[in-house]
């Protein structure tokens, strides 16, 4: 993207009059310290958040890249959903920039019997904190960063010659059990880690490197996999609860607005079915040459869905938000949730963005109504593109409009 240098003059990075919901000016001078830090150097050093990506080119054999910024102390916040959501966007993709990789290539299988250096990275991704970690690399680091629509960004990457790891702290009782316990099953693990409080993305790490499940049967699995798997699982069960639970007795609305982003959720009096839309304007991330905006939405009934979403990882990401939503108020519902993205949202930054958006989206205070009707005119007061597009899409509403068996 071409931008006026006029604008950079009048903005300074405060009035985004280039249209991006970020300042490319800004990222650059953020992470030209770190990159500059790294480029050209065959080893690095510091306190890993912990982060380890798998990638799926070559599968069966996948590329596993320990991470490690070169900086020391708390760098939780490189690995913290929940504190990228509370970061301006040009300093959340500066400080995932600087995470330096080193790769090694793994047999999936490699997991059930894994040797040191693939032990040693499944005990760095168990680390509840940051770790001390050194990368020593074959060749010299190139400032080449991974943008992927499922996975959040990560800086410059070379073969991984060793690893070397310095005291590292223990890791949960809970964690530690799902990693020894080699009669496991990765499903029951998955479950035991969320119901215990860790995170969903620090669970996807886990089961990425093939620290879950049965040991006989333990893979690597890319990172994008793990994360839909895990969303997927978690949600699953949670709705296993939900679909006991009553009805809620009203419409109820939920907007919210962030980063050339727009949110809105409906939930119905219905029992529990589930839709995932999105809206992608000309000149963001995946419409990026379009004319008008492109539209896709999928859905499941009461029964659930036994084919993956044509609309990707997304689909589960937002399930699992809108699943823990219903589960904290104790009702069941029929839940809408689309998404419009604007021009100017042109980086795929991962699916966490969803997930953290959409859990944001169910605690904003909703807006209350006892109409179909109304409770859509509302949604659509806070959408850019008309209603009866979203509603030519939509399955469920069509389903919310007929009468009620």
């Amino acid at each position: 993207m071409r931008i006026d240098p006029s604008l950079c003059i009048r903005c300074r990075g405060t009035k985004m009059l280039c249209g991006l919901p970020y300042c490319p000016v800004l990222v650059k001078a953020r992470a030209r310290t770190y990159v500059e830090a790294v480029a050209g150097r065959s080893s690095v050093a510091g306190s890993s958040p912990p982060s380890v990506f798998v990638g799926r080119v070559g599968w069966p054999r996948v590329r596993v890249y320990p991470s490690v910024p070169p900086v020391e102390g708390d760098t939780a916040r490189l690995e913290d959903p929940r504190a990228w959501l509370s970061m301006e966007l040009e300093e959340f993709l500066a400080s995932r920039l600087i995470l330096a990789r080193g790769s090694a290539e793994f047999d999936v299988d490699s997991a059930r019997s894994p040797g040191r250096l693939l032990h040693d990275v499944q005990v760095l991704a168990l680390s509840p904190r940051p770790a001390d970690v050194e990368l020593d690399l074959k060749k010299p680091l190139r400032a080449e960063p991974v943008l992927d629509e499922h996975s959040p960004p990560f800086g410059p990457a070379s073969p991984l010659r060793s690893l070397r790891l310095g005291s590292l702290p223990p890791p949960e009782r809970v964690v530690e059990r799902a990693f020894s316990d080699a009669d496991y099953p990765a499903g029951e693990a998955v479950w035991s880690l969320y119901r215990s409080g860790i995170d969903v993305h620090r669970i996807s790490r886990l089961l990425s490197v093939g620290a879950l499940g049965v040991a006989r049967r333990r893979r690597l699995v890319p990172t994008r996999w793990s994360i839909t798997a895990v969303d997927k699982q978690i949600s699953d069960r949670l709705l296993e609860d939900v679909r006991r639970m009553p009805e809620v007795d009203r419409y109820l609305v939920f907007v919210r607005k962030t980063r050339g982003n727009t949110f809105v959720g409906l939930l119905a009096p219905r029992g529990f079915m589930y839709e995932w839309g999105e809206a992608w304007w000309p000149g963001t991330a995946w419409n990026y040459f379009g004319g008008a905006p492109e539209v896709e939405v999928d859905w499941e009934g009461p029964r659930g869905r036994s084919t993956y979403p044509s609309i990707g990882g997304c689909y589960y990401a937002a399930r699992l938000a809108a699943a823990e939503a219903l589960r904290s108020m104790g009702r069941q519902a029929a839940v809408v949730l689309w998404r419009e993205i604007y021009p100017g949202f042109d980086l795929p930054i991962g699916v966490w963005f969803v997930r953290e958006n959409v859990r944001a989206l169910f605690r904003e205070r909703p807006e209350r109504f006892d109409d179909l009707g109304e409770a859509l005119a509302y949604m659509a007061s806070h959408l850019r593109l008309p209603l009866d597009v979203w509603h030519s899409k939509s399955h469920l509403v069509k389903i919310l409009r007929s009468p009620k068996l």
